[in-house]
């Protein structure tokens, strides 16, 4: 029977594929060697992305350990400064206490030596009589001097004690520097200069005065005294100064001179 007009072994003779076999096998095998390679380029292009995202991931990971690692250097840093500097404010607050007590141990060894120095106070000065009328003054006379010369002699000695007793006898007086220290620095130290200077006696005269910075804001009130010695006690001044007890804390010498 004949196949569109073709005799069935001239339409087998004219079909070709089991006899082109190997070559159909060939494109299908290359056929499946380009899906093969397709994707191989996919799982490589898949890798590659991968291993990128994961050197991105690696680097930021790394750059922000590096940025915490300079955070935590900086902030040590800023520890050890803090400390150095806390241990020069202890020094420096140990050497002003230290100072603070030297000056206070100064004042007390001033103020000991200004007592043990009262006692030559009360001391009056001698006072000679001229050179020139001693030497023609013979208090023993001799055997030999007439009644004249004895006369002129008594004159003389008369002259010499009225002069003498009208001399006016020498005032011993003193120059006094105290230090008033006040409670603190809200002590009104015009009302505290105002209530020293309201003690008054007889002997006793207020010189100038200043205020003087001590430490923390706080100053202290350097005023000077004139003081008749046999009238006036350095003593009684301080404690009468000491008795405003409202404003004043201590009371120290810081100079005394004899004038």
């Amino acid at each position: 029977m004949s196949l569109n007009g073709i005799p069935p072994i001239a339409a087998l003779q004219a079909e070709t594929v089991w006899i082109d076999a190997t070559r159909y096998q060939d494109a299908e095998r290359q056929y499946y060697e380009m899906l093969t390679q397709g994707r191989l380029r996919n799982q490589a292009v898949r890798k590659n992305s991968k291993s990128s995202v994961e050197n991105q991931q690696a680097q930021e990971k790394g750059e922000y350990e590096s940025d915490n690692l300079n955070v935590i250097k900086k902030i040590e840093s800023l520890e050890a400064e803090n400390k150095r500097m806390q241990q020069k404010i202890s020094e420096l607050s140990s050497k002003l206490a230290l100072l603070e007590t030297k000056v206070d141990e100064y004042g007390q060894v001033r103020q000991k030596q200004n007592s043990g120095s009262k006692s030559n106070q009360h001391t009056k000065p001698s006072v000679n009589g001229p050179a020139e009328e001693d030497d023609d003054i013979d208090l023993f006379g001799s055997e030999e001097e007439t009644e004249e010369e004895l006369r002129v002699k008594e004159e003389r000695v008369k002259a010499y004690e009225n002069k003498k007793s009208k001399k006016p006898a020498l005032v011993a007086k003193s120059s006094v520097v105290l230090d008033v220290k006040p409670w603190s620095d809200e002590t009104d130290m015009k009302e505290l200069e105002v209530a020293v200077r309201k003690i008054q006696m007889d002997g006793l005269t207020w010189g100038a005065s200043k205020l003087v910075p001590l430490a923390y804001g706080i100053r202290k009130l350097q005023i000077i005294a004139t003081v008749v010695d046999d009238k006036v006690s350095v003593d009684w001044l301080q404690e009468s100064i000491e008795e405003i007890e409202d404003l004043v804390q201590s009371v120290d010498i810081a100079a005394f001179n004899k004038l």
